[in-house]
């Protein structure tokens, strides 16, 4: 049996799992990410890989984007703020003497569903997680399609309303400005509306808050568009949404696939597949462990 290291780094939390070649967690442990000190991070990193009893083939590492993945470093991540421009691939490599393969956060996810997932055996597989933010993926026949450059699949800043909302470094318009858990409730917020997560956005709208109503149904109808023009540009077998806007809100996901199916060509709507991912927490350590082992066989 062969192992592989999966690391998740988050901006609040690192998590570092033992994985079999048959993608079961024999092992876990998390700590707090330190986001102004990679060093540190990498460190603890390397401590618990030491521990585990089994030897490993490699460490795969899931990591917020934007990435360089061609010189495996970490570029700008807004949660990450120390770690802008570092070599993240080589310094782990150096604490460890172990091959690293560092991949963006959303790929890994859509790996690990289209491998061990809800994609299981389909050729083409889409994912997207609607959470803090928006982060897509897109394997084929369980790789990874990455682009030119590495940076396939960094949808967050695609830009679907002119002179919409904005935040953080994001262009007006954009889908992680009208969708994602903290536009929705940025929005909110800024309408009077006292809510900690989407799912109070949903619950207020749903009881008849008419400003609530006005951007939830942004959200389904700017998302449904965006899936729309994917399932146009990408033809995939099925899309997996992933995230907590997406898992949590009731319904969210039988509504974004009957906009979908409303949107593309008639004679298309019955290839429309919209189903929830079903990996959980543990989609990211998966992931990376997969990045492992279908980098070997290369």
């Amino acid at each position: 049996m062969k192992y592989a290291a999966g690391i998740d780094v988050g901006g609040t939390n690192t998590r570092v799992a033992l994985i079999s070649e048959t993608y079961e967690v024999i092992d876990r442990k998390q700590f707090s990410t330190n986001g102004e000190n990679p060093e540190e991070t990498l460190k603890k990193i390397r401590d618990i890989i030491h521990e585990f009893e089994c030897p490993i083939e490699g460490i795969g590492i899931s990591c917020p984007g934007p990435l360089d993945l061609i010189h495996g470093e970490v570029l700008t991540p807004p949660n990450l703020r120390g770690w802008h421009h570092f070599k993240l691939t080589q310094h782990l490599e150096e604490l460890t003497g172990v091959k690293v393969y560092l991949e963006n956060d959303a790929n890994l996810a859509c790996l690990a569903e289209a491998v061990t997932g809800a994609g299981k055996g389909k050729e083409y597989v889409q994912f997207l997680t609607i959470s803090t933010g928006v982060g897509a993926g897109f394997c084929t026949g369980g790789k990874i399609y990455r682009g030119a450059r590495g940076f396939a699949q960094e949808v967050a800043n695609s830009i679907l309303w002119k002179d919409g909302p904005s935040q953080g470094d994001l262009k007006k318009g954009s889908i992680e400005s009208i969708a994602s858990g903290t536009a929705i409730v940025t929005r909110a917020r800024a309408e009077g509306i006292e809510a900690e997560h989407a799912g109070e956005v949903y619950e207020k709208a749903a009881a008849g808050n008419l400003k609530a109503q006005e951007i939830m149904e942004d959200a389904y109808e700017y998302l449904s568009s965006f899936l729309g023009i994917l399932y146009g540009v990408l033809d995939p077998d099925l899309f997996v949404l992933g995230g907590s806007v997406a898992l949590k809100i009731p319904g969210f996901i039988q509504e974004i696939e009957m906009r979908v199916r409303a949107k593309v060509y008639d004679a298309l709507q019955d290839n429309v597949h919209i189903v929830p991912a079903v990996l959980g927490e543990d989609c990211g350590l998966i992931g990376a462990a997969c990045l492992v082992f279908s980098s070997q066989e290369l």
